[in-house]
């Protein structure tokens, strides 16, 4: 399929170079195709960018989920498990990470670049199901007025990760890893049963037992 061609191309030379092609032309010229070829798909390269983002979120989906072990796990260790593999899915696409990172996420932090869009829409239906699923078990804790916002404190979360990963200069981005799972730890340590939901329970006891 010319689409996969094209994809596949453009990734390969950011990866190569470190940079995107100079323009359209010259991409689609290497493939022996027409320029209006790559537009039969995509607008510009800030849209490509945003598709392989989408990409690696389900591919990092994808293998971890077949893990034999996915099925036991609670919320906690699927997020563990999200997280990790995409750390190796974007090993493996290091320069064109990076350059798209660095370029965004420092000039825009604690806000989703565009380039992510792809991914947030991606991660946030994931971590949604992985909740209800926490809330069915007894992993998380059931906050009606707050639990609607988690996803977009989830997906914050990820963007302190990648963030992470793109100023990593340790051997095998080993502090991103730990990064990861103290992050996780805290997060699952906020949306877990804890001493404000036993408080709560305490006071509403109280009220209902008033005499």
């Amino acid at each position: 399929m010319e689409k996969d061609r094209i994809k596949q191309a453009y990734l390969d030379y950011v990866l190569r170079k470190g940079t995107p092609p100079a323009s359209v032309f010259k991409l689609t010229k290497k493939l022996g195709l027409p320029e209006q070829e790559f537009y039969r798909y995509y607008a510009n390269f800030d849209v490509l960018d945003r598709e392989l983002w989408a990409d690696f979120g389900r591919e990092a989906y994808d293998i971890a989920s077949k893990e034999p072990v996915w099925a036991e796990y609670g919320a906690r260790e699927k997020l563990l498990g999200f997280y990790y593999t995409l750390l190796e899915v974007l090993k493996r696409n290091r320069s064109f990470a990076l350059q798209a990172l660095r370029r965004s996420l420092h000039r825009m932090p604690g806000l989703t670049p565009r380039v992510l869009d792809g991914l947030r829409q991606e991660f946030e239906e994931f971590v949604t199901n992985i909740l209800r699923e926490g809330r069915q078990s007894g992993e998380i804790a059931t906050r009606p007025l707050i639990e609607n916002t988690y996803p977009r404190f989830f997906w914050q979360q990820l963007l302190f990760v990648l963030g992470f990963f793109a100023r990593d200069e340790s051997v095998n981005f080993e502090r991103t890893d730990a990064a990861i799972e103290k992050a996780v730890t805290l997060s699952f340590d906020l949306v877990g049963r804890n001493t404000f939901d036993s408080a709560t329970d305490f006071v509403r006891f109280l009220v209902q037992n008033r005499r």
